[in-house]
């Protein structure tokens, strides 16, 4: 495994708490993919970004909805316990395409919003929600909006031009600012 940390490093879990007495851990996931990210063989970087050090993971479950998994050199409970509260990150150039109308939660954050008129509705400052269910939350002139990120609403999103168009239904833009 390589000693240097990459720099595009992306945010898919934090470790919980110890699991058992054999060095494995309970992990608060932040991706969508759980499967995918926390699978044996694959290597995460753990620890603060600008402090990260590869692990590879060599048991991999899934308990409550939660990922429960063991790393190379985690070896016991007390070896795992180091690790609490410690952040999960993967690289970014190591993530797969994704279908056609389904985006990386990093890839919205930062695009301008606006509308069909081409008037600015805001930035993207967050994605929430789960996969099925997601909305942009936009940093506007009059505060927070929430956008459903449905096909019918974003009706097209260019992250490669760092630009979502909406065409909200009446009455959203207004009704959804916090």
């Amino acid at each position: 495994m390589a000693d240097r940390r990459p720099v595009d490093l992306l945010l898919v879990g934090r470790v919980a708490r110890t699991h058992g007495n054999r060095g494995q851990v309970i992990v608060n996931p932040e991706t969508d993919f759980a499967e995918e990210r926390f699978r044996i063989g694959q290597i995460l970087f753990v620890g603060p970004d600008e402090q990260a050090v590869p692990r590879r993971i060599t048991a991999a479950r899934f308990h409550q909805g939660r990922p429960v998994v063991g790393f190379e050199g985690v070896d016991s409970m007390n070896d795992a316990e180091g690790l609490a509260g410690a952040a999960l990150w993967i690289q970014a150039s190591d993530l797969p395409p994704l279908p056609r109308a389904t985006y990386y939660r990093h890839d919205l954050v930062g695009c301008e919003v606006r509308d069909m008129k081409d008037v600015p509705v805001g930035r993207v400052i967050d994605v929430q929600g789960p996969l099925d269910r997601s909305y942009l939350v936009i940093d506007g002139a009059r505060g927070e909006v929430l956008i459903p990120l449905v096909e019918t609403i974003c009706v097209r999103v260019d992250v490669g031009a760092r630009l979502v168009v909406v065409d909200p239904p009446e009455g959203l833009l207004s009704a959804n600012e916090r």
